[in-house]
């Protein structure tokens, strides 16, 4: 390839960085949630069930950017470990809404502490003010490139 090619700058990029903060941000996590048993994906799944209780496989997927498939093997396994119940849709009977156990909510209490603690490290290294800004700036680029907006995301707003 050519010298002065548009690939030169692709690690300085933005995008770029906002993949390396993911991943970084997922390998800080991963340790203290695996120590309660509780592996990043699981949390994910925990975390919107407890938001959204009934919440079926299928809009699960959607918020979690994943296929339904995943959902329901991951679901599977939450519910083996007590964590999860599913129950039949009051109005459709085909449809199954998803719940956490009262075992799936301690756990959950437990793995969110480890994820605290990676929130406190980020917050305590920005400072409140940068992490405020950082917050909306995310926000922003969520919104801009069609993503979920805060408010679609947590059902609650800016939080």
């Amino acid at each position: 390839m050519e010298s002065g090619t548009a690939f030169e700058d692709a690690l300085s990029r933005v995008v770029w960085a906002l993949r390396r903060a993911e991943l970084a941000v997922q390998a800080a996590k991963e340790p203290g949630l695996r120590a309660v048993g509780v592996p990043a994906a699981h949390y994910a799944l925990l975390v919107h069930v407890h938001l959204f209780p009934g919440l079926s496989g299928a809009e699960l997927a959607r918020r979690l950017g994943v296929t339904t498939q995943a959902v329901a093997l991951l679901a599977t396994k939450l519910e083996a470990r007590g964590l999860l119940e599913r129950r039949v849709h009051p109005r459709h009977r085909n449809v199954q809404e998803l719940h956490l156990t009262d075992a799936g909510s301690e756990a959950l209490q437990e793995a969110d502490t480890a994820v605290l603690e990676v929130e406190r490290r980020v917050r305590e290294k920005l400072g409140p003010e940068r992490h405020a800004v950082l917050r909306e700036l995310l926000d922003e680029v969520t919104d801009e490139l069609g993503g979920p907006s805060a408010r679609q995301w947590t059902g609650r707003g800016q939080g």
